[in-house]
């Protein structure tokens, strides 16, 4: 093969990866295998598409290398070829944020307002944590939770945090974190919990995020 022609073929196979995320869905999925295996059906509900078309993303995914699956049954489940296809799809969303001025119009648009939703950050977590004087909420998909989670977090999906709230410590603060930076369910239950009378605040960064840093994490048994 010519020189020229063998460096265009192989600009071409890395781009592959990048064309792989040129679609918002397939970086919707990408973004929740990073919190841990799923189903296609379960995929296919969190994007709001069909099993079938669900299926082509995923197979796009797979032929790039980003994905790997296995079959339990009937059912076929998808995880993240490595913790570098997180890593790199944090970049790809911190790079849009950075560079698209639209990405950050739409995520307020998303987000909602923020005003009243305090931060903290994972290195005051983590010193919090080891003094013993917070209560930290996984407010995610119980699935989530099970495949791995902040080390001491209680599970408390957003959708039963309301019939929690009566049993929460209300001389601690409560930190919820959910899947990342740009995930609503933190949000939303920190609003909830500071309605109901408790000191609460969000992690700035989700459970990847906390996972890549060397954090304490969990695995459900």
């Amino acid at each position: 093969m010519a020189s020229g022609t063998a460096k265009a073929a192989l600009f071409d196979s890395q781009s592959s990866v990048a064309r792989a995320l040129g679609s918002g869905r397939r970086a919707e999925i990408v973004d929740v295998l990073a919190q841990g295996e799923r189903s296609v059906d379960e995929l296919a509900a969190e994007i709001s598409q069909s099993v079938a078309n669900t299926s082509q993303h995923l197979q796009v995914l797979a032929k790039a290398g980003l994905v790997r699956s296995r079959r339990d049954g009937t059912r076929v489940y998808y995880r993240l070829a490595s913790d570098r296809v997180g890593e790199l799809w944090a970049t790809v969303r911190e790079v849009a944020a950075g560079h698209v001025a639209e990405v950050s119009v739409l995520a307020d648009e998303y987000l909602g307002e923020r005003d009243g939703v305090e931060q903290v950050t994972a290195a005051e977590l983590e010193e919090r944590l080891a003094r013993g004087d917070v209560v930290v909420l996984d407010v995610r998909p119980e699935a989530e939770f099970r495949a791995g989670h902040i080390a001491e977090a209680r599970s408390v999906p957003l959708p039963q945090l309301q019939a929690a709230v009566s049993d929460l410590p209300r001389r601690k603060e409560i930190v919820a974190y959910c899947r990342g930076p740009y995930c609503v369910y933190a949000d939303d239950a920190v609003r909830l919990l500071c309605e109901r009378g408790l000191k609460a605040r969000r992690l700035d960064v989700g459970f990847p995020e906390w996972r890549r840093a060397g954090l304490p994490v969990e695995i459900a048994s």
